[in-house]
């Protein structure tokens, strides 16, 4: 283990576009999925659906707080809806599931998604029963990375020591908290838009591309 990460105990992982490859791009299915329940709840055609989700997006960390915010929406119901995808882009990647598997200390995963939609992801990556604790958007009560209240409830709920943690995620912006809370941040960069939006050196601690390559190379 490199001298910079011997003092982490406490590795988390953000899931979409990290714990797969970005390639597999199973928000495009996602992204339809969202298209057709806000066209259908909000009564509107195809293209407004679209502004509404990418406005919600951005402006409150995911499109389910947007809508909960502005329409009340019922979080359980968008969530069952949106996930409900096709895993067959996601494959087994043993030599990943080798790489965390030894690292030293807690492996946790820190999603936007919800923990059903988590587990569904990690057993079709054969990544199941790997990681000690799954924090969901449940587990933050609905409030999204990158707000402060997110990271604050998976510190309360695991008592992890935010300077013993490293934090590895796609969407640079969600990175910022975790270094201000005393975070090691690992930015993977999938040469995205969203994933890019933020993005300033003063938070990032290291910027990689894959991350199989580089948890392997800890090694």
């Amino acid at each position: 283990m490199p001298p910079e990460f011997s003092h982490i105990d406490h590795w988390i992982f953000d899931l979409d576009n990290v714990l797969y490859p970005a390639e597999c791009d199973l928000f495009s299915l996602i992204d339809i999925k969202m298209g057709e329940y806000i066209a259908r709840a909000l009564n509107c055609d195809a293209v407004e659906a679209r502004r509404i989700q990418k406005d919600y997006f951005h402006d409150h960390g995911t499109t389910l707080a947007g809508l909960i915010h502005h329409h009340g929406t019922d979080p359980q119901d968008f969530l069952d809806y949106v996930h409900d995808i096709d895993m067959s882009r996601l494959s087994h990647a043993p030599a990943l599931y080798s790489a965390i598997a030894a690292l030293p200390g807690e492996k946790m995963v820190f999603t936007n998604g919800d923990r059903p939609y988590a587990e569904r992801v990690l057993e079709n990556r054969g990544l199941g029963g790997l990681f000690d604790t799954i924090h969901d958007v449940l587990a933050t009560d609905l409030i999204p990375k990158p707000e402060k209240a997110a990271y604050h409830s998976l510190i309360s709920a695991t008592g992890i020591n935010p300077e013993r943690s490293l934090f590895v995620e796609d969407m640079a912006r969600n990175l910022r908290p975790a270094k201000d809370l005393g975070m090691t941040t690992i930015w993977v960069n999938t040469g995205s838009e969203w994933g890019a939006r933020d993005h300033a050196p003063d938070f990032i601690d290291h910027e990689i591309t894959d991350l199989e390559s580089w948890i392997t190379s800890l090694h």
